[in-house]
């Protein structure tokens, strides 16, 4: 898949760090994802010589994290959005996702959605587990909020990606 990202986002390792600090920025919900899945997609980018950005490893001790997500998402060449079951449940996820959405509006940033145990169509429609997350919203958060946060899911959702447990071995 390393290599598969490499000639799918036209850029060669040397050649991109002039223009971004980061390859790739990770967006995952780390309860779901962290130490399956997402541990050996990080694992395969960083030998593929991928400079990837993924939060539990690249952030500063002490530091404030949302300015320091936000910068890694601006200065990050490809998105990958690992969208799993409980990924709606965190506001933090969503709000990632809409700066990356953001991101690819107005700067040309690529994003790559994948799906990891979860219906493509239930992040498009807000189905299932995204459903019953966004009900959890109702009532604690702005609908405008909400609404940029649909939104941004049904956009990710809509992009080519992968459905990894339609593949064979996941």
């Amino acid at each position: 898949m390393a290599s598969k990202l490499l000639s799918a986002g036209s850029f060669s390792s040397s050649s991109l760090l002039t223009e971004c600090t980061y390859h790739v920025f990770l967006s995952f919900r780390g309860a779901d994802t962290r130490k399956t899945f997402l541990g050996h997609l990080y694992n395969a980018l960083v030998q593929a010589g991928i400079h990837t950005f993924k939060d539990d490893e690249e952030l500063p001790p002490g530091e404030e994290i949302s300015h320091h997500l936000k910068k890694a998402i601006q200065e990050s060449k490809i998105s990958i959005v690992v969208f799993s079951r409980d990924y709606a449940s965190s506001r933090w996820c969503l709000n990632e996702l809409v700066e990356i959405l953001e991101c690819r509006n107005t700067k040309g940033r690529t994003v790559f959605p994948i799906f990891c145990g979860v219906d493509p169509s239930h992040v498009r429609k807000q189905e299932g587990s995204f459903k019953k997350a966004f009900k959890a919203y109702e009532n604690k958060e702005e609908k405008e909020k909400i609404d940029k946060w649909k939104n941004a899911l049904k956009d990710a959702a809509n992009l080519s990606g992968k459905d990894i447990y339609s593949t064979a071995n996941g």
